[in-house]
């Protein structure tokens, strides 16, 4: 077999395998030898410890974690690394066969090995110490950096059994951020209802008006430049976290181009959330699914995109029935997922006055998207077509733009149409009868009659 090269990242996960077993052997033999042995202590990490920049050894410096949270992130990595793990370095430890509740434990419906729980974390790190158990806990706070950036957690145990002997879980996000050295990009799912938008196109493909086209390119500056105002500089604590902003127009406007655009553009992932797939007759079933789909891209720095955001963000109504009340608390509780959401998070919608006026009052940027006039259509005509396929001199481009209220979206559809038909008869140029043809069947679809 081929051997694989050592990589920064790879010699990184082998020397903290390396030492946490090192750490592992030390505390059981202080816990379950005799007296001399209990006195030693714990050993001291290499002298290479963490020094590679990869993206463990980033996570750790970026978060400023001690040697106590740098241990207990590898326990809860070390099973994903090496299943058999725990089992090497506990079990074949101690002096006999038994149950050890102690060091807790648990194991799994498919992985056979040992799988750490809160109580490994406690044993390993503090010992049996009333003190040490106590301080410790506060690495599974919601104020730790390992909640707030969803990397581990405690399951919770059954009711009534000590939180502590809850299982200790790694977000998978992280296992594949450590190992891989990239989050890896979430499949579309009832867990994950949201695609990755992209676009082939550029800025110079969209055609909106000077007004437009400013405040866009002053929400792609925050993209850019908002790390620096908030860590930077100090605005912290005086700014929210993320960035909302509503996008609202007729349709074929450009709001979903433009949202690709601002991915392209700031190397951000655009995900387009599925709003069907979210919203759910059941109670509480649509919070349970805003819950998942936040919570997965939290901290991933994505853009979330809500088309159509009408169905999900629009107005609370009087309460008449269970239906309405429960209909409110989704609005409300959407309110305070998309305020905590520490990324960009863009609405379209037909109309401004659709949305909740308290989703109105929390956006950063409210960006009008109107019909073209006459001298932007001109330019989507201009610009419509492909190299292979002109329109005929019979075609007065200018003449089309000043007599049909076409959005952007409405010419493409037309031009798809005449390139079909210009293959299907040979020919060579767009004919005005199917240019014609083909806008009026446009305009039908959208309920115009010229």
């Amino acid at each position: 077999m081929k051997q694989i090269p050592s990589s920064p990242n790879l010699q990184t996960l082998e020397t903290t395998l390396t030492y946490l077993t090192e750490v592992i052997h030390w505390r059981i033999s202080t816990y379950f030898g005799d007296d001399s042995s209990s006195k030693a202590a714990m050993p001291s990490p290499p002298a290479d410890w963490l020094t590679l920049d990869t993206t463990l050894t980033g996570f750790i410096r970026q978060h400023q974690l001690d040697l106590v949270e740098q241990l207990t992130l590898l326990i809860a990595l070390a099973p994903h690394l090496q299943p058999d793990f725990f089992d090497q370095t506990i079990t074949a430890q101690l002096p006999q066969a038994g149950d050890y509740p102690q060091i807790g434990g648990w194991r799994g419906k498919s992985h056979r090995g040992f799988l750490p729980t809160g109580e490994t974390v406690l044993f390993m790190l503090g010992g049996h110490g009333l003190g040490d158990r106590l301080h410790l806990q506060h690495l599974f706070s919601e104020e730790h950096p390992f909640a707030r950036e969803h990397v581990l957690y405690l399951d919770p145990p059954a009711e009534g059994e000590p939180l502590m002997s809850g299982k200790l879980v790694m977000n998978q996000d992280y296992v594949d951020l450590f190992t891989q050295g990239h989050f890896t990009r979430p499949h579309f799912s009832l867990r994950f209802p949201a695609q990755r938008i992209t676009t082939e196109m550029e800025w110079e493909d969209l055609i909106l008006n000077a007004q437009t086209l400013q405040q866009i390119h002053d929400l792609e500056a925050w993209i850019k430049h908002g790390p620096t105002i908030l860590h930077d500089w100090g605005m912290k604590r005086k700014l929210k976290l993320g960035y909302r902003a509503l996008f609202h127009g007729p349709p074929g406007t450009g709001k979903t181009l433009t949202t690709s655009l601002l991915g392209k553009y700031t190397g951000k992932d655009v995900y387009k959330i599925d709003i069907s797939m979210l919203v759910s007759k059941y109670i509480g079933e649509t919070e349970k699914n805003l819950s998942n789909l936040f919570a997965r891209a939290e901290s991933k720095d994505w853009i979330l995109f809500f088309d159509e955001a009408d169905a999900l963000f629009g107005k609370r109504t009087n309460v008449r029935d269970a239906h309405d009340k429960y209909a409110n608390q989704e609005v409300s509780y959407l309110l305070q997922r998309v305020e905590n959401y520490d990324g960009l998070v863009i609405l379209a919608s037909n109309f401004k006055s659709n949305i909740d006026d308290a989703f109105i009052r929390r956006f950063q940027s409210l960006i009008h998207f109107p019909l073209p006039n006459t001298r932007e259509r001109l330019q989507l005509w201009q610009r419509a077509f492909p190299s292979q396929l002109k329109p005929a001199n019979t075609v007065d481009l200018r003449v089309l733009s000043n007599t049909y209220e076409l959005t952007g979206a409405d010419i493409m559809n037309v031009v798809q149409h005449c390139c079909l038909q210009a293959l299907q008869k040979g020919n060579k140029m767009v004919q005005e009868t199917d240019l014609i043809y083909a806008i009026k069947r446009e305009l039908s679809k959208s309920g115009k009659i010229l």
